[in-house]
């Protein structure tokens, strides 16, 4: 199947996000804020991926009563940020069973070799991997299906996830080889499932830590000062970026300037981020100045932009009837496209249903 064979099938985008909990800045500008600018070019299914949130131990996702809230809390975040979920889809992807039943078939298809080369798994693994769990070596085949499920033509991808998209490209290649026969016998051509591209929107933003801008900003760091969490109030965020770390020197007018300077590069690039600007366009109005001077504007373009976000993130999960209204309307949208599919491919591998 070449990539050109790939326009016959319907341009749509999928996309998802762990419901982890306390969501932050950094998925805000890593993956959010692209959801909302994504919908104005394509048609758009996000999911909350939740069948994936619990493959770590208890301990990490909660439990079931935590497991809920981070559910509503992701959906809460789509919609306040400005996701439509009207024109497009939003839904909980334990809803829809035809994710967990193509994962099958893709566990049968996907080699152990594919698997074994996942660095994510080695990584959240670590040194104790007879203790880790099947659905944390297999989650990548349950990407795959969840891609694949909609024959989504798009992924956005940030570093983490583009060896997951190459092997959701070998799942669906393997299948339509494997059952190039029944494919065609059935009236679908040379191919079954696309292969799926990744979606390049520019370099993503990559938040770090307020108090060490050598870490990733994360929602496991003890310090709360660490993090700006979407739920933050304007005065909350102002604290905390006033607190944030800086050095003593002044900002560069060189984008070169910001080497070896960790905290200073990671303010800049969330102005950046926050403002649709470049580094080199916010360095060229800041450059030379002093770190007090920035902060405060970076505090105010901060308070602006995220202050009515996370004061609509709270209204939201208050009404969780409304919540929960989206995600079932999504759901039966999102199993309209994805039931055919399953369908078709028991047909083709000679299930009979």
């Amino acid at each position: 199947m070449t990539d050109e064979s790939r326009a016959t099938f319907e341009p749509r985008v999928f996309s998802g996000v762990q419901p982890t909990g306390n969501l932050h800045l950094g998925n805000y500008l890593g993956a959010i804020l692209r959801f909302v600018e994504m919908q104005k070019s394509f048609s758009c299914i996000y999911c909350v991926v939740d069948l994936h949130a619990i493959t770590q131990p208890v301990a990490v996702w909660g439990g079931p009563t935590q497991l809920a809230a981070n559910i509503r809390e992701v959906t809460a975040a789509f919609l306040a940020a400005g996701i439509d979920p009207v024109k497009h889809i939003v839904f909980n992807q334990s809803r829809v069973p035809e994710h967990a039943e193509l994962a099958w078939i893709f566990n049968c298809v996907a080699r152990m070799g594919w698997m074994e080369r996942m660095t994510q798994f080695k990584e959240k693994a670590g040194k104790d991997r007879e203790r880790a769990s099947l659905g944390l070596f297999a989650y990548p085949t349950l990407m795959a299906a969840d891609i694949l499920v909609y024959r989504a033509t798009h992924v956005p991808v940030g570093e983490d996830q583009k060896q997951h998209l190459e092997l959701t490209r070998d799942i669906a290649q393997k299948f339509n080889n494997d059952f190039a026969d029944s494919i065609r016998a059935h009236g679908f051509g040379d191919a079954f499932f696309p292969l799926t591209a990744p979606l390049i929107q520019g370099p993503a933003t990559r938040v770090m830590s307020l108090r060490d801008g050598t870490k990733k900003m994360s929602k496991s760091d003890p310090s709360d000062l660490s993090r700006i969490n979407l739920t933050d109030d304007r005065d909350t965020i102002a604290a905390k970026l006033r607190k944030a770390k800086t050095d003593p020197e002044p900002l560069p007018s060189e984008v070169e300037g910001l080497t070896g300077r960790p905290e200073a590069q990671n303010l800049v690039g969330i102005y950046a981020a926050l403002s649709g600007q470049t580094t080199a366009d916010v360095l060229g109005r800041f450059g030379g100045g002093q770190f007090s001077a920035f902060k405060a504007a970076l505090t105010e373009l901060a308070v602006d932009q995220l202050g009515p976000v996370g004061a609509e993130m709270k209204r939201l999960m208050d009404d969780t009837a409304y919540i929960d209204g989206v995600l079932k309307d999504g759901a039966e949208r999102a199993s309209a496209i994805a039931r055919p599919v399953m369908d078709a491919v028991k047909d083709i591998v000679g299930f009979i249903h």
